[in-house]
């Protein structure tokens, strides 16, 4: 039941403003009456040296911008400000609850109201909670049935001990979904109800993702009206025999499917494109393809955790590197083998950015579960590139004589950015 927004904005106010239940918020989204500052904005409470402050993150089209602010006048004139932006979505977490407001075309809220149990505030005896490396909440539940299916976890909803590590993966990578939604989701109208929410797992293997995703979807209140949709591609039969044995078993073969081809497969997938586009350790160039994929369904976000990077390396073994003693950086085998991680996914995020994409770089898992744990999150903006972002890609890689496999693969996309770019080069 729509009611005031008014109304509903002073109760995520009165939780913006608890220094010890606040969990977590974001706004996202535009409404009708306009458009935010900001695309997004991020609020937690972080314990620094000098106290507790109001931590805000907020998202232009290209970067982020963090400012630490002082509870009291200035948290109270911080958050007033925010409140007063037409934003279309707030997502809340603290004081025992869970709020999710859109607005809607009329201009009044609609809220949904879910009781939590809080990681720290007030029930936090340690003050780990508001700490950078507190305890998080527990998006993938170790008794769901999917992890039993997928032999992640027990018959007695435990996860097994030689497991941990690739539980811990997909816990946090649903967690990086969560955090895109708001950039996703449409904030709401009073018409019909928008389509399926699609979702493209590419190079899929064993499915942990597809089903992880699914699972955790299906049941957001953001997607409440709506039917998710959820599709595993992998170029191994194996692969996708097994994920449709698994989907079956749980009972979401209509919701959870599965196509065999290569992450660029033009008909694997939602014709209309997809909105949330995702690959977990795709192997070397597969990545590339998958980040290509994302770009030409226009995906609203893109999820990609690379693995290896053999490509690039290859190109820096044949090619010499630049003038200036850059070469101590290429010539041991395992140097120049960290190195090109490093410059294959700087050169990723830029071209991301180039094509209209906010990108964030991060580790999503800690080093001691997989030493492949960088990730790259990339929500569209259709922010037009600047001539420096532009002269920054050309001059990295000019630099180094590489030609990413991504630039070749999106070639059409970026030739009217890329118009002086030589020839193989």
């Amino acid at each position: 039941m729509p009611q005031s927004l008014d109304a509903a904005l002073a109760d995520v106010r009165a939780v913006l403003l608890d220094a010890d239940g606040l969990d977590r918020a974001v706004a996202a989204g535009r409404s009708r009456a306009g458009t935010p500052s900001w695309q997004r904005v991020e609020l937690r409470p972080v314990d620094l040296k000098a106290g507790r402050r109001l931590q805000i993150v907020s998202y232009d089209g290209t970067q982020a911008h963090t400012r630490n602010v002082e509870y009291g006048e200035s948290a109270t004139a911080a958050v007033d400000r925010l409140l007063s932006e037409p934003f279309g979505n707030w997502h809340v977490e603290g004081c025992g609850q869970t709020i999710q407001l859109r607005v809607t075309k009329s201009g009044a809220a609609q809220v949904h109201r879910a009781l939590s149990t809080p990681t720290g505030g007030s029930g936090s005896s340690d003050g780990e909670h508001f700490a950078h490396d507190r305890a998080k909440q527990r998006l993938v539940s170790p008794d769901e049935p999917f992890l039993r299916a997928l032999g992640i976890a027990g018959s007695d909803g435990r996860v097994k001990p030689s497991r941990q590590a690739k539980y811990r993966q997909v816990e946090e990578f649903v967690r990086v979904l969560s955090s895109v939604l708001p950039d996703v989701v449409d904030p709401g109208t009073d018409g019909p109800t928008p389509g399926p929410f699609s979702v493209l797992d590419l190079g899929c293997g064993n499915a942990y993702l597809t089903f992880a995703a699914y699972n955790f979807l299906s049941t957001d209140l953001r997607l409440r009206d709506r039917e998710v949709l959820v599709i595993g591609v992998d170029v191994k039969a194996q692969a996708v025999r097994h994920g449709e044995a698994v989907a079956r078993e749980l009972g979401w073969s209509e919701s959870v499917r599965f196509v065999e081809g290569p992450a660029g497969t033009a008909g694997a997938g939602p014709a209309k494109g997809a909105d949330i586009v995702m690959a977990l350790h795709a192997c070397d160039t597969a990545t590339d393809e998958a980040l290509a994929r994302g770009v030409r369904l226009a995906a609203p976000a893109i999820l990609a955790a690379p693995c290896c990077h053999h490509d690039v390396q290859r190109q820096l073994s044949a090619g010499d590197p630049p003038a200036g003693g850059y070469g101590l950086l290429v010539r041991q085998p395992i140097l120049r083998e960290r190195f090109a991680d490093v410059l294959t996914d700087a050169a990723r995020a830029a071209l991301l950015r180039l094509l209209g994409y906010r990108v964030d770089v991060v580790e999503f898992v800690g080093s001691e579960h997989t030493p492949r744990n960088t990730l790259i999150k990339a929500v569209r903006t259709g922010a037009p590139p600047t001539a420096h972002q532009i002269a920054e890609y050309l001059e990295l890689t000019r630099a180094w004589g590489v030609l990413p496999r991504l630039e070749q693969l999106l070639a059409a996309e970026l030739t009217p950015l890329l118009p002086d770019r030589a020839p193989g080069l």
